[in-house]
């Protein structure tokens, strides 16, 4: 399908790996030029490279911490007037409900919750002066179905979905079209991580603990970040104008609900 995006710029948020990179390249095929951000500049850099030299548009790389407002003043620096916006930041660690104080959640909304916002903020309002925008926030499935373990990430992700709900219908007059992505699983480097805890919590192998958590999945496998990449790309599109405010399950089924 023709996306109808060539042209356009993206600010990609953590999109040096995972589910940012799966959506930077996505949009890379679709004629999309770039910026890219994220904390670790060897990385980015390295991931940049490649996309230039598969898709040959151009991108600008912008290593900083997205969570902070330094990091945030130089990539909005760079990035300057962006048509699509895709904002992502990793998930807080996993634990219980009686691990975390107060600093725990203000760091949790900093960089779930308000990061985004604090972005939406400065970029939409360019975009409704010029009649048309895309914005896609990479949240979570726990926003439907809370994981107890990740309570940190289901609070703080709650938050800027409730924030979604109300400004998407405020801006679509506009032409500026705010959605959600609420992964499940994917084989990224989270994944590996909460493999790894049960792994070690339980004292069973990590391909035991892969494959457990496969088993709650109808897919009965890990989402790819190239076919994460390809939803971003979509609800980039000329084609989601009449897709608005919404939270879209990539989950492989695991949330087991109606609506």
């Amino acid at each position: 399908m023709e996306l109808g995006i060539s042209g356009k710029r993206a600010l990609v948020c953590a999109s040096s790996k995972g589910l940012g990179r799966g959506c930077a390249e996505a949009l890379a095929d679709a004629g999309v030029s770039l910026v890219m951000n994220a904390r670790g500049a060897e990385a980015l850099e390295a991931a940049a490279a490649e996309i230039r030299a598969r898709y040959g548009v151009e991108v600008i790389t912008v290593a900083a911490d997205i969570t902070t407002d330094e990091g945030r003043a130089a990539v909005l620096k760079a990035a300057g007037d962006v048509d699509i916006l895709v904002t992502n930041a990793g998930g807080p660690p996993p634990g219980m409900w009686t691990d975390w104080e107060r600093a725990d959640f203000i760091a949790a909304l900093d960089a779930n919750m308000l990061a985004p916002i604090a972005l939406m903020k400065a970029l939409v309002p360019g975009m409704m002066e010029r009649g048309w925008g895309r914005v896609v926030n990479i949240t979570s499935m726990s926003v439907k179905s809370p994981i107890a373990v990740l309570g940190l990430s289901n609070s703080a992700r709650a938050g800027l979905t409730g924030y979604v709900a109300g400004t998407a219908r405020q801006v679509a007059p506009s032409g500026v079209v705010i959605n959600n992505l609420l992964p499940g699983i994917h084989a990224t480097d989270r994944a590996i991580s909460l493999d790894k805890g049960v792994s070690d919590a339980e004292g069973i192998s990590m391909d035991e603990a892969k494959a457990r958590r496969e088993a709650t999945i109808p897919a009965r496998r890990y989402g790819t970040p190239e076919e994460f990449g390809a939803a971003c790309a979509f609800l980039c599109s000329q084609h989601s104008g009449f897709i608005i405010g919404q939270n879209i399950l990539l989950d492989g089924g695991a949330v087991n609900t109606v609506m």
